[in-house]
């Protein structure tokens, strides 16, 4: 499952759902298979590409918990090629149920396994908790956004070593896709600051694409839209647009 993405920052309010719901979209649009897999309980990759979390459907709590395959709980959306397992705060229980399950790492792992996509993206919750150890056991790379704002770099250390003692244990082939700066302001120096932080640290792991604080990109998914279908030709499509780009030639 080489082309298995989980996206990921414990620090909620970086543009996670936003990276995961714009590269599948436009990766979808490049004529790959792409499943996401909404991995947070708040469900807001789910409402983002316009779905009803609670509608009466399977979705990945049930999945996760045993009680359908992940075939059952995949949804169609309104992008061809790009499909989705849809969340919703039941999800939450999931936490509770695998710390009491055998193999508790590798459900979601087990779930995916025989399932065909060009592309997996995990869109993992805002923690370092099961779910997202589980997200980390199931995914071949690491993508990691990242806001350009004063308290970005805090977290990052503890966040990598989760994924270190991961590789060192039940992952070893789990690797850092890249690190993308969302919400920049090229206006304000603190974001410039942030950036070159950004750049010293993490070097080459650092996608050129940067994606700008934009209205249009932030009022997408109200509209249960990924950029390209709300306003194709603003700066946060073309940031989307070209980070996949480089998404490709990394996993390629």
């Amino acid at each position: 499952m080489r082309n298995v993405v989980a996206v990921l920052n414990q620090k909620g309010g970086v543009g996670k759902t936003t990276t995961v719901i714009n590269i599948g979209a436009y990766l979808a649009k490049a004529g790959k298979s792409v499943l996401i897999i909404d991995f947070d309980p708040q469900g807001n990759a789910t409402s983002g590409l316009g779905l009803d979390k609670h509608a009466p459907v399977a979705n990945i709590y049930e999945v996760v918990s045993g009680k359908t395959t992940i075939d059952n709980a995949i949804q169609t959306t309104t992008i061809d090629g790009l499909y989705i397992c849809m969340a919703n705060a039941n999800l939450a229980a999931a936490e509770v149920e695998l710390a009491s399950s055998n193999s508790k790492e590798f459900v979601l792992k087990k779930a995916l396994s025989g399932v065909e996509y060009d592309y997996i993206l995990i869109d993992c919750p805002p923690s370092l908790g099961l779910l997202t150890v589980n997200a980390l056991c199931a995914s071949a790379w690491l993508l990691i956004p990242v806001q350009a704002e004063y308290y970005a770099l805090e977290g990052l250390t503890q966040l990598l070593d989760v994924m270190q003692r991961v590789k060192q244990g039940p992952n070893p082939d789990l690797q850092l896709l890249g690190v993308v700066a969302t919400m920049y302001d090229n206006r304000n120096s603190l974001a410039q600051q942030v950036y070159k932080e950004l750049q010293q640290y993490f070097g080459d792991s650092l996608f050129k694409s940067i994606v700008p604080r934009n209205v249009r990109l932030a009022e997408a998914p109200s509209y249960g839209k990924a950029i390209m279908e709300h306003d194709k030709w603003s700066k946060g499509a073309k940031a989307y647009k070209q980070l996949t780009k480089e998404v490709i030639s990394r996993v390629s």
